[in-house]
Protein backbone atom coordinates (compact mmCIF):
# COMPACT_ATOMS: atom_id res chain seq x y z
CA UNK A 1 0.00 0.00 0.00
CA UNK A 2 1.36 3.44 -0.93
CA UNK A 3 1.91 6.12 1.74
CA UNK A 4 -0.97 8.14 0.25
CA UNK A 5 -3.37 5.17 0.27
CA UNK A 6 -2.42 4.42 3.87
CA UNK A 7 -3.21 8.02 4.93
CA UNK A 8 -6.51 7.93 3.06
CA UNK A 9 -7.43 4.73 4.90
CA UNK A 10 -6.58 6.42 8.19
CA UNK A 11 -8.74 9.44 7.31
CA UNK A 12 -11.70 7.18 6.51
CA UNK A 13 -11.23 5.27 9.78
CA UNK A 14 -10.97 8.55 11.67
CA UNK A 15 -14.24 9.76 10.16
CA UNK A 16 -16.06 6.61 11.24
CA UNK A 17 -14.44 5.91 14.62
CA UNK A 18 -13.80 9.44 15.92
CA UNK A 19 -16.01 11.67 13.76
CA UNK A 20 -19.21 9.61 13.83
CA UNK A 21 -18.29 7.19 16.62
CA UNK A 22 -20.55 4.81 14.74
CA UNK A 23 -22.86 2.54 16.68
CA UNK A 24 -23.14 -1.05 15.47
CA UNK A 25 -26.29 -1.57 13.44
CA UNK A 26 -26.65 2.16 12.75
CA UNK A 27 -27.81 3.48 9.39
CA UNK A 28 -25.78 6.22 7.66
CA UNK A 29 -26.99 8.97 5.33
CA UNK A 30 -24.09 10.56 3.45
CA UNK A 31 -23.82 13.54 1.10
CA UNK A 32 -20.84 14.13 -1.18
CA UNK A 33 -19.73 15.78 -4.41
CA UNK A 34 -19.82 13.48 -7.43
CA UNK A 35 -16.04 13.70 -7.75
CA UNK A 36 -15.63 11.97 -4.35
CA UNK A 37 -17.05 8.67 -5.61
CA UNK A 38 -13.97 6.54 -4.81
CA UNK A 39 -13.52 8.12 -1.37
CA UNK A 40 -17.20 7.56 -0.58
CA UNK A 41 -16.84 3.90 -1.53
CA UNK A 42 -13.90 3.64 0.89
CA UNK A 43 -15.99 5.27 3.63
CA UNK A 44 -18.85 2.87 2.93
CA UNK A 45 -16.50 -0.10 3.18
CA UNK A 46 -15.20 1.14 6.55
CA UNK A 47 -18.71 1.71 7.91
CA UNK A 48 -19.87 -1.76 6.95
CA UNK A 49 -16.77 -3.27 8.56
CA UNK A 50 -17.65 -1.29 11.71
CA UNK A 51 -21.17 -2.76 11.69
CA UNK A 52 -23.32 -0.23 9.78
CA UNK A 53 -26.67 -1.62 8.65
CA UNK A 54 -27.18 0.63 5.63
CA UNK A 55 -25.11 3.31 3.85
CA UNK A 56 -27.06 5.67 1.60
CA UNK A 57 -25.36 8.47 -0.31
CA UNK A 58 -26.76 11.56 -2.05
CA UNK A 59 -24.37 13.09 -4.60
CA UNK A 60 -24.11 16.72 -5.65
CA UNK A 61 -23.16 17.67 -9.22
CA UNK A 62 -21.85 21.17 -10.03
CA UNK A 63 -22.43 20.71 -13.76
CA UNK A 64 -26.08 19.87 -13.14
CA UNK A 65 -26.40 22.85 -10.78
CA UNK A 66 -25.07 25.23 -13.41
CA UNK A 67 -27.49 23.86 -15.99
CA UNK A 68 -30.41 24.41 -13.65
CA UNK A 69 -29.37 27.92 -12.67
CA UNK A 70 -28.77 28.84 -16.31
CA UNK A 71 -31.80 27.25 -17.95
CA UNK A 72 -34.61 26.69 -15.44
CA UNK A 73 -37.62 29.05 -15.61
CA UNK A 74 -37.74 31.77 -12.95
CA UNK A 75 -40.48 30.05 -10.97
CA UNK A 76 -38.46 26.83 -10.96
CA UNK A 77 -35.78 28.50 -8.85
CA UNK A 78 -38.23 28.66 -5.96
CA UNK A 79 -38.45 24.87 -5.82
CA UNK A 80 -36.33 22.55 -3.67
CA UNK A 81 -36.61 18.84 -2.77
CA UNK A 82 -38.41 19.30 0.52
CA UNK A 83 -39.55 15.66 0.35
CA UNK A 84 -35.88 14.61 0.43
CA UNK A 85 -34.95 16.79 3.41
CA UNK A 86 -38.06 15.74 5.32
CA UNK A 87 -37.04 12.14 4.77
CA UNK A 88 -33.51 12.87 5.96
CA UNK A 89 -34.85 14.61 9.08
CA UNK A 90 -37.11 11.63 9.82
CA UNK A 91 -34.17 9.26 9.46
CA UNK A 92 -31.96 11.36 11.77
CA UNK A 93 -34.66 11.48 14.43
CA UNK A 94 -35.00 7.71 14.15
CA UNK A 95 -31.26 7.25 14.75
CA UNK A 96 -29.50 7.41 11.38
CA UNK A 97 -26.05 9.03 11.49
CA UNK A 98 -25.18 11.99 9.25
CA UNK A 99 -21.91 11.89 7.26
CA UNK A 100 -21.06 14.87 5.05
CA UNK A 101 -18.11 14.67 2.66
CA UNK A 102 -16.97 18.27 2.29
CA UNK A 103 -14.94 19.72 -0.54
CA UNK A 104 -16.19 21.53 -3.57
CA UNK A 105 -15.11 24.02 -6.22
CA UNK A 106 -15.56 27.43 -4.52
CA UNK A 107 -16.00 28.99 -7.96
CA UNK A 108 -18.39 26.36 -9.30
CA UNK A 109 -21.20 28.86 -9.88
CA UNK A 110 -19.07 31.88 -10.73
CA UNK A 111 -20.43 34.00 -13.58
CA UNK A 112 -24.07 33.04 -13.04
CA UNK A 113 -26.60 35.80 -12.22
CA UNK A 114 -26.37 36.38 -8.44
CA UNK A 115 -30.11 36.93 -8.17
CA UNK A 116 -30.83 33.48 -9.62
CA UNK A 117 -28.21 31.83 -7.40
CA UNK A 118 -29.56 33.61 -4.33
CA UNK A 119 -33.15 32.72 -5.13
CA UNK A 120 -32.32 29.03 -5.45
CA UNK A 121 -30.28 29.09 -2.25
CA UNK A 122 -33.14 30.65 -0.31
CA UNK A 123 -35.55 27.99 -1.55
CA UNK A 124 -33.12 25.26 -0.57
CA UNK A 125 -32.60 26.80 2.89
CA UNK A 126 -36.35 26.82 3.51
CA UNK A 127 -36.75 23.23 2.40
CA UNK A 128 -33.71 22.04 4.36
CA UNK A 129 -35.03 23.39 7.68
CA UNK A 130 -36.29 20.04 9.09
CA UNK A 131 -32.92 18.38 8.50
CA UNK A 132 -30.99 21.41 9.78
CA UNK A 133 -33.02 21.45 13.00
CA UNK A 134 -32.31 17.77 13.61
CA UNK A 135 -28.58 18.39 13.15
CA UNK A 136 -28.38 21.56 15.28
CA UNK A 137 -30.35 19.81 18.03
CA UNK A 138 -27.87 16.90 17.96
CA UNK A 139 -30.60 14.30 17.81
CA UNK A 140 -28.01 11.98 16.27
CA UNK A 141 -24.25 11.67 15.74
CA UNK A 142 -22.85 13.48 12.73
CA UNK A 143 -19.57 14.57 11.22
CA UNK A 144 -18.03 16.39 8.26
CA UNK A 145 -14.90 14.95 6.62
CA UNK A 146 -12.90 16.66 3.84
CA UNK A 147 -12.20 15.50 0.29
CA UNK A 148 -9.62 17.09 -2.05
CA UNK A 149 -11.94 18.13 -4.89
CA UNK A 150 -9.90 19.14 -7.99
CA UNK A 151 -11.70 22.50 -8.29
CA UNK A 152 -11.00 23.20 -4.63
CA UNK A 153 -7.34 22.20 -5.05
CA UNK A 154 -6.89 24.61 -7.96
CA UNK A 155 -8.41 27.43 -5.91
CA UNK A 156 -5.96 26.80 -3.05
CA UNK A 157 -2.94 26.15 -5.31
CA UNK A 158 -3.68 28.13 -8.49
CA UNK A 159 -0.09 27.99 -9.79
CA UNK A 160 0.20 24.19 -9.70
CA UNK A 161 -1.00 21.74 -12.37
CA UNK A 162 -4.24 20.08 -11.26
CA UNK A 163 -2.68 16.72 -10.33
CA UNK A 164 -0.01 18.40 -8.17
CA UNK A 165 -2.59 20.76 -6.64
CA UNK A 166 -4.78 17.81 -5.59
CA UNK A 167 -1.76 16.05 -4.07
CA UNK A 168 -0.77 19.21 -2.17
CA UNK A 169 -4.32 19.68 -0.86
CA UNK A 170 -4.50 16.09 0.35
CA UNK A 171 -1.27 16.62 2.30
CA UNK A 172 -2.74 19.76 3.88
CA UNK A 173 -5.88 17.79 4.78
CA UNK A 174 -3.82 15.01 6.36
CA UNK A 175 -1.92 17.58 8.44
CA UNK A 176 -5.04 19.45 9.54
CA UNK A 177 -6.86 16.26 10.55
CA UNK A 178 -3.77 14.83 12.34
CA UNK A 179 -3.76 11.85 9.98
CA UNK A 180 -0.03 12.43 9.39
CA UNK A 181 0.65 11.49 13.02
CA UNK A 182 1.60 7.95 14.03
CA UNK A 183 -1.67 7.27 15.85
CA UNK A 184 -4.37 9.70 14.63
CA UNK A 185 -7.03 8.32 16.99
CA UNK A 186 -4.78 8.87 20.03
CA UNK A 187 -3.86 12.33 18.72
CA UNK A 188 -7.55 13.22 18.53
CA UNK A 189 -8.19 11.94 22.03
CA UNK A 190 -5.46 14.28 23.31
CA UNK A 191 -6.77 17.16 21.18
CA UNK A 192 -10.29 16.66 22.52
CA UNK A 193 -8.97 16.76 26.09
CA UNK A 194 -7.25 20.09 25.38
CA UNK A 195 -10.41 21.57 23.84
CA UNK A 196 -12.53 20.31 26.74
CA UNK A 197 -10.13 21.98 29.22
CA UNK A 198 -10.69 25.37 27.50
CA UNK A 199 -14.45 24.73 27.47
CA UNK A 200 -14.40 23.99 31.21
CA UNK A 201 -12.51 27.22 31.95
CA UNK A 202 -14.84 29.37 29.86
CA UNK A 203 -17.98 27.79 31.31
CA UNK A 204 -16.68 28.33 34.84
CA UNK A 205 -16.09 32.07 34.29
CA UNK A 206 -19.64 32.80 33.06
CA UNK A 207 -18.69 35.78 30.89
CA UNK A 208 -21.50 38.16 29.96
CA UNK A 209 -19.85 39.21 26.71
CA UNK A 210 -16.73 38.99 24.53
CA UNK A 211 -14.90 42.02 23.16
CA UNK A 212 -12.98 41.61 19.89
CA UNK A 213 -10.37 44.17 18.80
CA UNK A 214 -8.39 43.92 15.57
CA UNK A 215 -7.96 45.49 12.13
CA UNK A 216 -11.37 46.94 11.20
CA UNK A 217 -12.96 45.25 14.23
CA UNK A 218 -14.27 46.65 17.51
CA UNK A 219 -17.09 44.28 18.36
CA UNK A 220 -18.83 43.37 21.61
CA UNK A 221 -20.74 40.09 21.48
CA UNK A 222 -23.16 39.61 24.39
CA UNK A 223 -23.66 35.96 25.29
CA UNK A 224 -27.00 34.20 25.62
CA UNK A 225 -28.46 33.55 29.07
CA UNK A 226 -27.34 30.17 30.31
CA UNK A 227 -24.91 29.83 27.40
CA UNK A 228 -22.61 26.82 27.25
CA UNK A 229 -19.24 26.65 25.56
CA UNK A 230 -18.63 23.60 23.40
CA UNK A 231 -15.66 22.22 21.49
CA UNK A 232 -14.28 18.95 20.23
CA UNK A 233 -16.23 15.76 20.88
CA UNK A 234 -19.88 16.58 21.62
CA UNK A 235 -22.61 14.34 23.06
CA UNK A 236 -25.85 13.78 21.17
CA UNK A 237 -29.19 13.95 22.97
CA UNK A 238 -28.74 10.25 23.69
CA UNK A 239 -25.27 10.83 25.12
CA UNK A 240 -23.19 9.41 22.26
CA UNK A 241 -20.01 11.42 21.63
CA UNK A 242 -19.15 12.50 18.11
CA UNK A 243 -16.74 14.99 16.54
CA UNK A 244 -18.94 17.06 14.21
CA UNK A 245 -16.04 18.61 12.32
CA UNK A 246 -12.85 16.97 11.07
CA UNK A 247 -10.77 19.07 11.46
CA UNK A 248 -11.77 21.28 14.39
CA UNK A 249 -9.82 23.78 16.50
CA UNK A 250 -12.67 25.91 17.86
CA UNK A 251 -14.45 26.44 21.13
CA UNK A 252 -17.81 28.10 20.54
CA UNK A 253 -21.00 29.27 22.18
CA UNK A 254 -24.25 31.16 21.56
CA UNK A 255 -24.38 34.95 21.32
CA UNK A 256 -27.47 36.76 22.56
CA UNK A 257 -29.26 37.71 19.37
CA UNK A 258 -30.07 41.22 20.67
CA UNK A 259 -26.76 42.06 22.38
CA UNK A 260 -24.17 42.50 19.66
CA UNK A 261 -22.71 45.96 19.08
CA UNK A 262 -19.95 47.45 16.94
CA UNK A 263 -18.10 46.89 13.71
CA UNK A 264 -16.34 43.79 12.41
CA UNK A 265 -14.28 42.93 9.36
CA UNK A 266 -13.57 39.50 7.87
CA UNK A 267 -10.00 38.23 7.87
CA UNK A 268 -10.53 35.50 5.25
CA UNK A 269 -12.70 35.02 2.17
CA UNK A 270 -15.90 32.98 2.32
CA UNK A 271 -17.04 30.36 -0.18
CA UNK A 272 -20.81 30.78 -0.31
CA UNK A 273 -22.99 28.70 -2.58
CA UNK A 274 -20.33 28.15 -5.24
CA UNK A 275 -19.17 31.77 -5.30
CA UNK A 276 -16.46 33.66 -3.43
CA UNK A 277 -17.31 36.49 -1.07
CA UNK A 278 -14.33 38.59 0.02
CA UNK A 279 -13.81 41.56 2.31
CA UNK A 280 -17.01 41.13 4.34
CA UNK A 281 -17.75 43.82 6.93
CA UNK A 282 -20.75 44.56 9.13
CA UNK A 283 -22.00 47.02 11.71
CA UNK A 284 -24.27 45.76 14.48
CA UNK A 285 -26.82 47.61 16.58
CA UNK A 286 -28.98 45.77 19.09
CA UNK A 287 -27.76 42.47 17.72
CA UNK A 288 -28.84 43.25 14.14
CA UNK A 289 -26.42 43.83 11.26
CA UNK A 290 -27.78 47.23 10.19
CA UNK A 291 -25.04 47.52 7.55
CA UNK A 292 -23.33 44.73 5.64
CA UNK A 293 -20.97 44.87 2.69
CA UNK A 294 -18.22 43.02 0.84
CA UNK A 295 -15.51 43.88 -1.66
CA UNK A 296 -16.50 40.94 -3.84
CA UNK A 297 -19.68 38.87 -3.99
CA UNK A 298 -21.72 41.38 -1.99
CA UNK A 299 -24.95 40.71 -3.89
CA UNK A 300 -24.73 36.96 -3.20
CA UNK A 301 -24.20 37.67 0.50
CA UNK A 302 -27.08 40.14 0.66
CA UNK A 303 -29.42 37.66 -1.01
CA UNK A 304 -28.65 34.99 1.57
CA UNK A 305 -28.99 37.47 4.44
CA UNK A 306 -32.45 38.42 3.19
CA UNK A 307 -33.68 34.85 3.78
CA UNK A 308 -35.30 35.84 7.08
CA UNK A 309 -34.96 38.28 9.97
CA UNK A 310 -32.60 36.03 11.90
CA UNK A 311 -30.13 35.83 9.02
CA UNK A 312 -28.68 39.23 10.00
CA UNK A 313 -28.22 38.23 13.63
CA UNK A 314 -25.54 36.01 15.13
CA UNK A 315 -26.04 32.37 16.05
CA UNK A 316 -22.45 31.47 16.95
CA UNK A 317 -19.22 32.99 18.22
CA UNK A 318 -16.04 30.91 18.23
CA UNK A 319 -12.50 31.32 19.51
CA UNK A 320 -9.71 29.71 17.48
CA UNK A 321 -5.97 30.18 18.20
CA UNK A 322 -3.90 31.63 15.37
CA UNK A 323 -1.12 29.06 15.96
CA UNK A 324 -3.14 25.88 15.29
CA UNK A 325 -2.17 23.28 12.63
CA UNK A 326 -4.56 24.68 10.00
CA UNK A 327 -3.40 28.26 10.45
CA UNK A 328 0.22 27.11 10.39
CA UNK A 329 -0.19 25.86 6.82
CA UNK A 330 -0.38 29.53 5.81
CA UNK A 331 -3.09 28.64 3.31
CA UNK A 332 -6.44 30.22 2.60
CA UNK A 333 -8.65 27.20 1.91
CA UNK A 334 -11.76 28.89 0.48
CA UNK A 335 -13.71 26.26 2.40
CA UNK A 336 -15.56 27.02 5.63
CA UNK A 337 -14.71 23.69 7.29
CA UNK A 338 -11.03 24.63 7.18
CA UNK A 339 -11.02 28.42 7.25
CA UNK A 340 -13.38 28.60 10.26
CA UNK A 341 -10.92 26.38 12.11
CA UNK A 342 -7.96 28.56 11.17
CA UNK A 343 -9.36 31.72 12.76
CA UNK A 344 -11.84 32.97 15.34
CA UNK A 345 -15.21 33.49 13.72
CA UNK A 346 -18.85 34.45 14.06
CA UNK A 347 -21.87 33.07 12.24
CA UNK A 348 -24.94 34.73 10.83
CA UNK A 349 -28.13 32.77 11.43
CA UNK A 350 -29.22 29.73 13.38
CA UNK A 351 -27.82 29.02 16.85
CA UNK A 352 -27.16 25.51 18.15
CA UNK A 353 -29.33 24.29 21.03
CA UNK A 354 -26.28 22.49 22.46
CA UNK A 355 -24.81 25.91 23.31
CA UNK A 356 -27.59 26.64 25.82
CA UNK A 357 -28.08 24.85 29.15
CA UNK A 358 -30.80 22.22 28.91
CA UNK A 359 -30.89 22.46 25.10
CA UNK A 360 -34.09 24.55 25.09
CA UNK A 361 -36.38 24.80 22.07
CA UNK A 362 -39.22 27.05 21.01
CA UNK A 363 -40.10 30.04 23.17
CA UNK A 364 -37.59 29.15 25.90
CA UNK A 365 -34.81 29.11 23.29
CA UNK A 366 -35.82 32.57 22.09
CA UNK A 367 -36.20 33.99 25.63
CA UNK A 368 -32.64 32.95 26.44
CA UNK A 369 -31.35 34.87 23.40
CA UNK A 370 -30.97 32.00 20.93
CA UNK A 371 -31.22 33.05 17.30
CA UNK A 372 -33.43 31.30 14.75
CA UNK A 373 -32.89 31.31 11.00
CA UNK A 374 -32.95 29.06 7.96
CA UNK A 375 -29.25 29.79 7.36
CA UNK A 376 -26.00 29.38 9.29
CA UNK A 377 -23.04 31.20 7.71
CA UNK A 378 -19.68 31.13 9.47
CA UNK A 379 -17.23 33.88 8.55
CA UNK A 380 -13.75 34.42 9.84
CA UNK A 381 -12.67 37.50 11.81
CA UNK A 382 -9.61 36.28 13.73
CA UNK A 383 -5.94 36.83 12.91
CA UNK A 384 -2.53 37.14 14.54
CA UNK A 385 -3.52 40.72 15.41
CA UNK A 386 -6.79 39.91 17.17
CA UNK A 387 -7.27 40.57 20.89
CA UNK A 388 -10.22 39.13 22.80
CA UNK A 389 -11.38 39.91 26.34
CA UNK A 390 -14.09 38.21 28.36
CA UNK A 391 -16.37 40.68 30.17
CA UNK A 392 -17.76 39.70 33.57
CA UNK A 393 -21.09 40.93 34.95
CA UNK A 394 -19.34 43.60 37.07
CA UNK A 395 -17.47 44.93 34.03
CA UNK A 396 -14.15 43.24 34.82
CA UNK A 397 -12.10 42.41 31.72
CA UNK A 398 -10.31 39.08 31.54
CA UNK A 399 -7.76 38.65 28.72
CA UNK A 400 -8.53 35.56 26.63
CA UNK A 401 -6.47 36.06 23.47
CA UNK A 402 -3.52 38.27 22.55
CA UNK A 403 -2.06 38.36 19.06
CA UNK A 404 -4.58 35.69 18.17
CA UNK A 405 -3.32 33.23 20.79
CA UNK A 406 -4.94 32.01 23.99
CA UNK A 407 -3.53 33.47 27.21
CA UNK A 408 -5.82 31.46 29.53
Amino acid sequence: MSAFAEKLEKLAELAIRVGLNLEKGQEIIATAPLEALDFVRLLAEKTYREGASLFTVIYGDNVLSRKRLSLAPEEGLDRAPGWLYEGMAKAFREGAARLAVSGNDPKALEGLPPERVGRAQQANSRAYKPALEAITEFVTNWTIVPFAHPGWAKAVFPHLPEEEAVKALWEAIFQATRVDQEDPVAAWEAHNRALHAKVAYLNARRFQALHFRGPGTDLTVGLAEGHLWQGGATPTQKGRLCNPNLPTEEVFTAPHRERVEGVVQASRPLALGGQLVEGIWARFEGGYAVEVGAKRGEEVLRRVLSTDEGARRLGEVALVPADNPIAKTGLVFFDTLFDENAASHIAFGQAYTETLEGRPTGEDFRKRGGNESLVHIDWMIGSGEMEVDGLLEDGTRVPLMRQGRFVI
